[in-house]
Order: structure tokens, then sequence, then C-alpha cells
């Protein structure tokens, strides 16, 4: 009979042996391999040898303290969750461990059935945490032209994408990208197109949305001289430019239902003709096809050929709208200021922006992003993006949250009160009462400003 896999591998490190003991014993009751010490300074070779999903250290012990070996286990091991526990819960320590790294905190005394659920949360981040690392060796092997064109995020539905073009990329199957207008369709095509054995000739890009049908015919084909007024010499069409490379072909629904007709006959056997001529000619050509629409209710409205579809949806990659990966928001800013300067050396957004920016719903995705951001850069005063740097229309619309994996202490309502409180009286005071101006770096509405000063008796600050 095999032995069932633990629900986690928990190093626990308290200087109280009989609590120690008792609590490895409550764990691993519960499913957990669990493994306790009593003294601190033996934790750091145990993570050394032993894979840990979890360190439950004790704040504080005789030598050191919880925060100081949590950091050496993070720099041993940076994917082990820490989790802090102690009988002397103040705000300062509680914001001292989580800038040390710990994911929670946990105040003694306390019952098995409260660490439980922690511990719970913890595992999954320890799975996530792994699942990015081996997800970035993913990334690693794959080649970019440049940093400007690289896939960035960690999100499940980018992991996914990225997993899709690691398996398709090295054959020659069509691949139809799907997705919402800015979501990066194109950066899909370059990365496949990159990462096969095809990457050393050309990528050609056309959009079909942009051409009328006859010049759609022969750009994609050519044309002979004289195939038409104006065609006062022959010209090579993109399959013939592509030969042994990859044509994307952007906006595929856009094409006309006699375009549609080639571009399959192409796709099935290779063979083409040049508007104008009789003679037929062989592309060796991968093509990669994007669409912004469902071409399920394309092909029933009759405006896209059902086998076509079928012939592009060989391989499917479906692009999510950003605000499906709000966590990826951060890591997009974070390359964009780096890939898409604006005069300047490198700039930074303050964490109010940062809120804003990740609780907009973006409906321009990607793209939208990158232009907000090119924009804060040109306003920007310092080098720092502020919450008066971004459109007031993302500002009021947008619905401020934390920025991902960013995980705070657990306090009183009292604590938090007091915290609001400072905070709203000094951006008042940097503002200098000018409560318009507050309430945009705040990223609220005036009305809730004038709440927030009245709750808190703020009506001594000067008045816009």
């Amino acid at each position: 009979m095999s032995t069932p896999t633990p629900r986690g591998r928990l190093l626990v490190v308290d200087d109280e042996v009989e609590l120690m003991r008792a609590l490895c014993e409550s764990l691993t009751d519960e499913g957990f391999e669990a493994r306790g010490l009593s003294d601190p300074a033996a934790a750091p070779d145990a993570i050394r040898n032993g894979e840990f999903d979890v360190l439950l250290s004790d704040l504080m012990m005789p030598g050191t303290d919880g925060i100081q070996l949590l950091r050496q286990a993070l720099t041993i091991d940076p994917n082990v969750v820490g989790i802090i526990m102690t009988g002397q819960g103040t705000i300062q320590t509680a914001v001292e461990a989580m800038k040390a790294g710990a994911f929670d905190y946990i105040l003694k005394p306390f019952r098995l059935q409260q660490v439980l659920p922690v511990l719970d949360r913890a595992m999954e981040v320890r799975r996530l945490r792994t699942e990015v690392v081996r997800l970035r060796r993913v990334l690693e092997k794959l080649t970019y032209e440049s940093d400007r064109y690289r896939i960035v995020g960690h999100s499940p539905a980018i992991r996914k994408v990225v997993q899709m073009i690691e398996r398709v990329a090295p054959t020659d199957a069509t691949v139809l990208v799907r997705g919402p207008s800015g979501t990066g369709k194109e950066l899909v095509a370059r990365a496949v197109h990159g990462n096969s054995q095809r990457r050393d000739k050309p990528l050609v890009t056309v959009n079909c949305a942009t051409l009328q049908e006859s010049l759609l015919e022969s750009e994609l084909f050519g044309h002979e001289k004289g195939a038409f007024t104006g065609a006062d010499r022959a010209k090579a069409g993109l399959f013939e430019v592509a030969e042994g490379g990859t044509l994307f072909v952007d906006e595929v629904a856009e094409m006309a239902p006699a375009l549609q007709a080639k571009l399959l006959r192409v796709l099935e056997d290779g063979h083409f003709r040049r508007v104008g001529s009789t003679q037929e000619k062989h592309a060796d050509v991968r093509v990669v096809a994007a669409t912004n629409k469902p071409l399920e209710d394309e092909v029933k409205a009759s405006r896209f050929r059902e086998d076509l579809f079928f012939r592009l949806n060989v391989i499917s990659v479906t692009l999510p709208p950003l605000k499906d990966r709000r966590e990826d928001v951060p890591e997009l800013i974070a390359h964009f200021l780096h890939t898409r300067q604006v005069g300047r050396g490198l700039m930074r957004v303050d964490p109010a922006a940062m809120a804003v920016l990740c609780g907009y719903d973006w409906p321009g995705n990607v793209r939208e992003l990158a232009n907000v951001l090119e924009r804060a850069q040109i306003l920007a005063e310092g080098d720092t993006v502020t919450v008066d740097d971004l459109p007031e229309n993302l500002v009021h619309v947008s619905k401020p949250v934390p920025v991902a994996g960013v995980t705070a202490p657990v306090v009183s309502p009292d604590d938090l009160d007091a915290v609001e409180r400072r905070h709203v009286e000094d951006v008042l005071r940097r503002h200098s009462g000018n409560k318009v101006q507050a309430a945009k770096a705040l990223g609220v509405s005036r009305r809730t400003l004038y709440r927030l000063v009245e709750k808190y008796r703020l009506n001594e600050a000067p008045s816009a």
C-alpha cells in the first residue's frame, strides 16, 4: 500500500520544546510532514539539506529571532513560505515580519483550527512560487528578437499561452491566435516564429482590415505586369517574400470570401497564383493567423468559410483581456518603463498610482497600458509616476487594489483608522489643504475625501 502524499513539508522552529512537539504531532495528524527544532541555529542547515514548503517559526528565541531566521531561510530557498508565531504582537513587529518576507503572522496562544487555513493558503503560495520558477525556466528557453517583444506575466492564463507556444513553435502547424484587440496577438506570432526552425527566415505581417479586397489579394499573392490599372511591373506577394519563414495574417476575419478560398488552397497544398497569371507557384510558408472576433459566430453568419476556420484552428492560442490577468499589471508596468523610456532615465510608479493601475479594467488591454505609461512618463515632474500623472477618466473609474503578492499584516480596526487618518492628513498637508488635488492623490472622489475629513475631524486643515 502506497504512502499518501503529505499536504506539505513543514519546519517548525520554537525554543519551547513541549509546544513545538505538540504542534508537530497535531500537524502530522492533519496530514502534514512536520519536523521540529528547538534550536534556531540548526534551522539553516535543515533548510539546506531538506526541501521544506513552509517555515513556521517563533519570533523571540535565544540567540536570534524569527525575522532574522526567515531572512536566512529565504536566502537559502527563496520559495519557502514563512509564517511567524509570537505572543507579543505589535504593529511594528507585524510590519517588520512582512517586510522580511513573511506570508502571515500568528498570535499565540492559538488553536490548531486557526492555523490550518493559514497553512493551506501558504501551500498554495508555495505551489505558485514553484510554478513561477518552472515557468521562468520555460521563458528562458524561449528566445525573442528583442526585450521589447517579450511575453510578460506569470498569471495562470499567460502560463497557458507560454506553454502552448513552447509546444507548438518547433512544429510547422498552423496557429490561430485569438483575443481582444491590444492583448498582444502579434507578440505570440513573433514568439512562435522566433522559436521555430524557421527563425532564420522572414517573419512577414499583413493586416487584412487595412486593405481593400483587390489590394489585399495583390499584397498576399503578388501580381503580373498589366494585371490591373497601375500594375506597370510585376510584384512578388507576401507568400513569396516569406518563403521558408512565417506569414502572420492579422484580423483574418476581415478577409473577403473570395480571398478566403485562395488562402485555404495555400494552406491545403501550398499552391497559389499571382493576380493576372496562369502559372502556379508553390509556397513553403507557415501561417499564423489572428482575430479578435469569435470565428464560430462568423461561420454561422456565413461571413467566414467553415473549412478555412477548421484549417486555421489546428492549434488555437487564446489571449485573455488584461482585466482577467490583473496580477500581471505590475510586471507589465516594470517592463514598459524599462523598454519604452521617454527621454529621461528609468522611472518608477508610486504605490497609490500602482493601486489605481491595478484596479482599472483596461478596455484597450496591454496596448492601452503601454500608452498610459508613455503619457505618464511625459507628464511626471520627477522620476516617479503618481496618480496626478494618470488620465482623470482612468482614475475616476478605477477601483484601486493592493499590488498582487503583497500581504498586509492583520491589525485591529482602531489601528487601521489611525493609519488612514495619518495618511489623509499627510496628503492634505502635501497639497496645502487643496481637497481637489488631495482627492486625486488619494485616488478617491471629493465626496469621499470630505467624508474622511469629517470622520477624523480634519476640518482645521486649510480648505481649497
